[in-house]
């Protein structure tokens, strides 16, 4: 074989190589918990998360008042980019009333949070720093109704963050706050908030 052939089939097998990386990088990671069953992963740092079954479905319920929010983080993969869904139901609140998505997580005060609100017309992105929340995006909307099945979905990729609520796309922004870590599930105050089919795909 002469050293221009070997220099081509060197230079196909890294290409070859390269787009099973590339494939193998699109594929990602994929996480699903339809609360079901039991998960050891699970970390309820704060609230009362209960597995329970509502109208067939198996749900995951916080069901006391937590001040000033409830936390529940998967600890079963961290994620730097990811695309994250669960569909909530908020069923009751006199201060509050919400459901939300964790991502990028170190621990139960340092972490973002995408969350809607069934008492208020705004659906945000916030970052908490050693438990401090702060507003990065903000959006108005018409407040998810009570009782009723709603869909947060939310992506990071590299700083960029991107949030949907009820498939709308609202939120688009971009923060370096965190870079990876582990997705979750929040509440505040007095929200009762069941959670369902929660799905993500990431980069470790």
């Amino acid at each position: 074989m002469t050293r221009l052939a070997v220099r081509g089939t060197v230079a196909l097998l890294a290409l070859v190589l390269l787009g099973a990386l590339v494939g193998v990088a699109a594929e990602g990671i994929t996480m699903k918990d339809d609360f079901g069953k039991d998960n050891p992963k699970w970390k309820f740092v704060t609230g009362k998360w209960v597995r329970r079954t509502t109208d067939g479905r198996p749900v995951l319920a916080q069901t006391v008042e937590t001040q000033p929010w409830a936390v529940a983080l998967l600890e079963e993969q961290a994620f730097s980019d990811v695309d994250v869904s669960v569909r909530f139901r908020p069923i009751s609140g006199k201060e509050d009333a919400s459901g939300g998505i964790i991502l990028r997580a170190r621990d139960g005060q340092n972490y973002l949070l995408v969350r809607a609100n069934a008492l208020e017309n705004n659906f945000r992105l916030y970052t908490l720093i050693n438990g401090t929340r702060r507003t990065l995006a903000s959006a108005r909307v018409t407040e998810p109704k009570l009782g009723e099945w709603h869909t947060l979905r939310v992506t990071a990729t590299g700083p960029r963050i991107q949030a949907w609520l009820d498939g709308a796309a609202l939120l688009d922004h971009k923060d370096t706050t965190y870079t990876r870590g582990f997705i979750g599930l929040w509440t505040k105050a007095d929200s009762v908030t069941e959670f369902a089919d929660l799905t993500a795909t990431g980069a470790p």
